[in-house]
């Protein structure tokens, strides 16, 4: 158990815990870009797989679901430590990359790109749980936001990179060329990761997920953080599925002009996470999720209003995108101090909320639009972020940061 929970004592230490957090940020670079790349490249992959479009947007749909994987994973990584379950995930990522490259049929592909989802899922609430554990809580909003820009890395970078490779390797090279970026980011990780001793005992349920999903519903802290992570994942997928439609009817946007608004939502995120990293810690956690989440429902609630011009529409969809990463950057790096006995099991269940609320919030967006178009939409964005703020709220009454032991 003391492998893996304790702080960072003296420079050296310090060091060691800012190597390995750089090293699992490459690490989440390739597990995003894994995840993302096959959005953009569909039509790609389905002429390479010799299947129709909807199996592929099908195989996406289904990869979603993997997040679920980290319900399971969470409570192992805080019995037996984070490093066994980082090192799984890594492993799950390289040979699945290399699998679908080397054996170019759908099923095959399916079950590699399962993989890969299923290696996220697990990877990264427990990165997430080893820096809750071994960086103060008045620097976390700093690290968890630099971890984050692996995010938007994966979008402004990596993508475009996988574009490049296709054009001039043909469709399975970002198969390959993943598999061997995730091996050299995990030697990384290896060489970087070392022992910690613990702060925080473990709780009697830790490594029991039945157990230790009953203690987190009875913690009323972790309980409102889920819920808002069901909430406002809904409330961004449900546009964020549709912004595409609405620039293109309201503008008659073409795919390139589409694909440069896309790269402004990226840019949204990169700066939605630097600004976590540098004005969270110093605002207050609480204060930068509960302003930051306010910001964002008013700017989902500003959106009809922007139908005047494009430049205008552009800038409030980077608006809603750069006030959503930055409220969830700020959220995670908080949650990781809700329930230090437990907190990969918590930062697992949250991210099976996000993924659960995403899922819906895409299947309500399609029909939302439909039938009462962008202003229906937002009115279901606004009402869910707030109700997923009044849960975070409820369940934060109250609460302290915990001293260590």
């Amino acid at each position: 158990m003391a492998e893996h929970r304790g702080a960072a004592d003296g420079p050296g230490a310090s060091r060691q815990v800012i190597a390995t957090i750089l090293a699992a940020t490459l690490c989440r670079v390739v597990l995003n870009v894994s995840r993302r790349f096959a959005y953009p490249f569909a039509p790609v992959l389905s002429r390479g797989l010799g299947v129709p479009l909807t199996a592929v947007t099908s195989l996406i749909a289904l990869n979603q679901a993997t997040g679920l994987a980290a319900l399971a994973s969470g409570p192992v990584a805080d019995r037996f430590g984070y490093r066994p379950l980082m090192t799984v995930a890594m492993a799950l990522l390289i040979a699945g990359m290399l699998a679908a490259g080397l054996v170019p049929l759908y099923g095959v592909v399916l079950i590699c790109l399962l993989l890969g989802g299923t290696a996220k899922s697990v990877f990264d609430p427990t990165v997430q749980a080893y820096a809750g554990e071994n960086v103060s809580y008045s620097r976390r909003g700093m690290v968890i936001g630099i971890m984050e820009f692996s995010w938007s890395a994966s979008s402004l970078v990596g993508i475009p990179l996988m574009g490049l490779l296709i054009d001039r390797f043909g469709w399975r090279s970002p198969f390959f060329a993943l598999a061997a970026a995730g091996l050299g980011a995990w030697a990384l990780l290896a060489m970087t990761f070392r022992s910690h001793r613990s702060r925080h005992r473990p709780t009697r349920t830790a490594g029991n997920p039945l157990g230790a999903w009953r203690e987190l519903l009875a913690h009323r802290p972790a309980l409102g953080a889920v819920g808002f992570a069901f909430f406002i994942s809904l409330a961004n997928d449900n546009l964020f599925v549709i912004y595409g439609a609405w620039l293109e009817k309201a503008f008659g946007l073409g795919v390139v002009a589409l694909g440069v608004g896309t790269g402004l939502i990226g840019g949204a995120e990169f700066l939605g996470e630097l600004l976590t990293a540098t004005r969270a810690d110093r605002m207050g956690l609480k204060w930068a999720v509960c302003g930051g989440t306010a910001l964002s429902i008013f700017s989902y609630g500003l959106l009809p209003l922007c139908e005047g011009t494009l430049p205008l529409a552009l800038a409030g969809l980077f608006g809603v995108f750069l006030t959503f990463e930055f409220s969830l950057v700020s959220f995670l790096s908080l949650a990781t101090e809700l329930m230090p006995g437990l907190r990969a099991t918590l930062m697992a269940s949250l991210l099976a909320a996000a993924s659960l609320g995403r899922m819906v919030g895409a299947l309500l967006g399609g029909p939302l639009w439909l039938s009462r178009g962008i202003r229906g939409t937002v009115l279901v964005s606004c009402a869910t972020a707030l109700l997923g703020l009044a849960i975070l709220l409820w369940g934060l009454y109250r609460w302290r940061v915990e001293k260590p032991a």
